[in-house]
């Protein structure tokens, strides 16, 4: 989620109801079908004044998508487009913002302002646990073998939510970020991710030299810059690692800047920009066989209303 859009959103939505990368070349992203009897749709619509941010796509075709207006959980077919709220939020001031899906069908949901990590059973949209941690921000989420990596984006802080058997949540702890991370006054961590090799975290710092992408040690927090060559990350939020290709989106420039990264994570060589006229700020990626999904968050709607019209783009991986 972007530090300026995004605040003032959360505040808006809260009083209502309670420099671009220098890359190899552009992709522009076509529309690609899963056949010529069915061809499943590019481009599908979420429920009206939804306010979408995160996605999640686990084992099945389908995705889902929290609501930043009440903390709701869409669940739309890739197939058709069809689909509908599966969980119902807190309410005002508890958005669902990152999300993540293992492969137990548990829901792992960013809380935003509400400085709170969730959990929520995908198949019967039940709230599992709700972990209060104070977080100024909790933004994003990613999965590791043993443990959830949440975000904050306005404090140095990772939250590491334990993984037992069969992905059973355990404790919280928090992780302070050291090393090359600087900390902005706005939003500063965004998105995150795990390394190729699975070593590190990779970590969006939307302040330090304008932009940049940090490998985060999990063991002791100690973060490095990661060598991008000349590209910056200015807007970077979500982040999807797929093999060594690592896709950022950069959503106040309606696009996605993609890397290919060394094992390790400390160095990723720019390929290519993917944009499409259908970009109306997306925020977060996920895949599905050779696409990429992302919802439309529009942040450039100053008031949503009930009727702002929200939607979920497919195009083509790089």
């Amino acid at each position: 989620m972007d530090r300026s859009f995004a605040r003032r959103r959360l505040l808006t939505t809260a009083a209502a109801v309670g420099g671009a990368a220098l890359l190899g070349g552009t992709a522009h992203a076509a529309g690609t079908t899963r056949g010529a009897e069915q061809p499943w749709p590019t481009r599908f619509l979420l429920p009206g004044g939804f306010q979408p941010e995160g996605i999640a796509i686990g084992s099945r075709p389908y995705g889902y998508f929290g609501s930043l207006a009440n903390g709701d959980i869409y669940r739309a077919s890739l197939a058709t487009g069809r689909g509908a709220v599966i969980s119902k939020g807190l309410g005002a001031g508890h958005p669902s913002i990152g999300l993540k899906i293992d492969r137990y069908g548990r829901l792992f949901v960013a809380g935003g302002p509400s400085g709170e990590l969730r959990t929520v059973d995908a198949r019967s949209g039940e709230l599992e646990k709700v972990y209060a941690v104070g977080g100024t921000f909790v933004n994003d989420v990613i999965l590791t073998p043993d443990a959830a990596w949440f975000t904050d984006s306005f404090a140095p802080r990772l939250y590491r939510l334990s993984l037992g058997r069969h992905g059973t949540p355990g404790a919280v702890t928090t992780v302070p970020l050291s090393g090359d991370w600087e900390q902005g006054t706005d939003f500063t961590a965004n998105g995150v991710e795990r390394t190729p090799d699975g070593s590190a975290l990779l970590v969006v710092n939307a302040f330090a030299d304008g932009g940049t992408l940090m490998r985060v040690d999990p063991g002791t927090g100690a973060a490095r810059a990661v060598d991008l060559g000349a590209a910056k990350l200015p807007n970077g939020d979500g982040l999807l690692l797929l093999g060594r290709i690592l896709y950022v989106v950069q959503q106040q420039q309606n696009a996605i800047d993609v890397f290919r990264l060394n094992a390790s994570g400390t160095k990723g060589t720019a390929i290519t920009r993917i944009t499409d006229p259908r970009f109306r700020i997306p925020t977060t990626v996920a895949a599905w066989g050779d696409r990429l999904y992302l919802p439309n968050a529009r942040f450039d709607v100053e008031v949503p209303t009930p009727d702002t019209e929200y939607d979920v783009v497919a195009v083509p991986k790089a």
